[in-house]
């Protein structure tokens, strides 16, 4: 899909950030960004993907104010993000991979400067204990913050990020280093903030893009790639479908009568039994559906189905093969 052809969801509600034909260069001729435009509706949250080195960590710093650009621009809550930094900033929540706390503090201590840096108006302890309590915190309070497990620092850093009631909320690998119950808390936790924030999440963890993001945009080679609903996903690669088939059945006749059906590019046995069936894995030309017409022969023929599965529709291999297909194109080029 073209970086113009938008989805569904980015044409409804207000864009609360936008970016547009956005260029970033690294010296010489080098690309980090190369014309990037999306937009991201106001309380959506949103994954952005990409392998080491593709741009999204450049995208990031450039939305959150640390990086400029070579063109083009960005624009949080209708501000451009390079004209008028400070009031664009004040959108902005942003959680670095590496929380910046300070380890010497209490966390009220900590959280107490991040109010009066930010220049917070609201009532102070009433809006830190607020705070504090939606990223529940409350009971670490008085606690150094270098005496806090990683889970604990990562919600401080969190906390510091919610003050100033921020409409854009920015995560660089938010779970990175936890273990699974402080994952499930933090995933929890962003899911919540999406009800009344913008969110952004980057991260390596596609299982985390799958269970929090409505959208996901994929960049690779500093361009984008895929910008979908995380459910639409797939239908962006244009590829051959394939199924994995367990049936009853003499192998060498399922195999010829499998590769009968018409639309059926190949069978390959899989060499792995199911009880009394074999399993194969049966590969669609482009665009067709097999599975009625696998279906009707093997009912025709006396072969049981005991079970069926589409292989490769999962956000990793989508992920993968988008890549793949991405860098061949500009190995082409």
């Amino acid at each position: 899909m073209s970086q113009t052809d938008k989805p569904e969801n980015e044409k409804k509600g207000t864009a609360m950030i936008k970016v547009e034909h956005l260029v970033k260069r690294y010296g010489g001729a080098a690309f980090a960004l190369d014309d990037v435009s999306f937009e991201i509706g106001e309380g959506e949250i949103v994954g952005l993907l990409g392998p080491n080195g593709a741009g999204k960590s450049t995208a990031m710093n450039i939305l959150t104010g640390y990086l400029s650009t070579t063109s083009g621009k960005a624009e949080i809550g209708g501000v451009d993000i390079l004209e008028n930094p400070i009031e664009a900033k004040k959108m902005i929540g942003y959680l670095p991979e590496q929380p910046p706390v300070y380890p010497d503090m209490t966390v009220t201590e900590y959280l107490r400067f991040v109010y009066e840096l930010k220049g917070c108006k609201f009532p102070r302890e009433q809006y830190l204990a607020d705070v504090m309590a939606a990223v529940k915190i409350t009971d670490v309070k008085e606690r150094l913050i270098r005496n806090l497990s990683k889970g604990y620092r990562q919600r401080v850093g969190i906390a510091q990020a919610l003050i100033g009631d921020p409409k854009v909320i920015i995560f660089d690998e938010p779970t990175v280093g936890l273990d699974p119950k402080q994952i499930l808390e933090i995933r929890n936790l962003i899911r919540n903030l999406g009800r009344t924030h913008t969110v952004i999440l980057s991260t390596h963890i596609l299982a985390e893009v799958q269970s929090v993001c409505e959208r996901i945009v994929i960049i690779n080679h500093g361009r984008i790639i895929a910008n979908e609903r995380a459910e639409d996903l797939a239908r962006v690669i244009e590829d051959n479908t394939h199924f994995r088939y367990a049936v009853v059945g003499d192998k060498n006749a399922v195999i010829d009568g499998l590769k009968g059906v018409q639309g059926v590019a190949s069978v390959t046995p899989m060499n792995e039994r199911e009880g009394d069936a074999f399993r194969y894995l049966v590969e669609g030309k482009r665009g067709v559906d097999v599975r009625r017409g696998v279906f009707r022969v093997c009912a025709e023929r006396g072969w049981p189905i005991l079970s069926l599965g589409a292989v490769g529709d999962d956000l990793e291999s989508i992920f993968i093969r988008l890549v793949d297909r991405s860098d061949k194109e500009i190995d082409r080029k």
